[in-house]
């Protein structure tokens, strides 16, 4: 279960810097990035068992200490980056701690086999016609 944002964001840090792309002299003067740092293991609102599901499924986005970076830099405004990055934020958790479900393993049909063995006989048949005669 997700926490509210306001827990998340007692525990998040955010770091600001000046964004690159188009803003004119807007982008000279301020400082519009937004790099939001969570660390999973802060998170008190998570159990054991979901910080674990976390770290493994999230193991390519996290640094060597362990925690995670969202950047936004799309809007002119910090304050629209920092609500990016909070709602970036969510979903990567929500789909980090999405649990799939285990597969069912099913047979195959014994009429579909039958269908595709008298596909693939169709098709050798029909490249057959295809060939030269030899004679022999």
């Amino acid at each position: 279960m997700l926490p509210d944002q306001s827990e998340i964001l007692k525990i998040v840090q955010f770091k600001t810097s000046r964004s690159g792309g188009k803003g004119g002299q807007n982008v000279n003067k301020v400082s519009s990035k937004v790099e939001l740092i969570f660390n999973i293991d802060d998170a008190s609102f998570f159990s054991d068992d979901e910080k674990a599901r976390l770290k493994e499924k999230l193991v390519s986005r996290l640094d060597s200490e362990g925690l995670l970076h969202v950047v936004s830099q799309e809007d002119r405004s910090q304050l629209l980056n920092k609500q990016r990055t909070v709602l970036k934020l969510m979903a990567i958790l929500k789909a980090g701690l999405e649990v799939q479900k285990a597969r069912k393993a099913s047979k195959v049909p014994k009429a579909v086999k039958e269908k595709r063995l008298a596909n693939k006989a169709a098709n050798a048949q029909k490249k057959e016609g295809r060939r030269k005669p030899s004679f022999d």
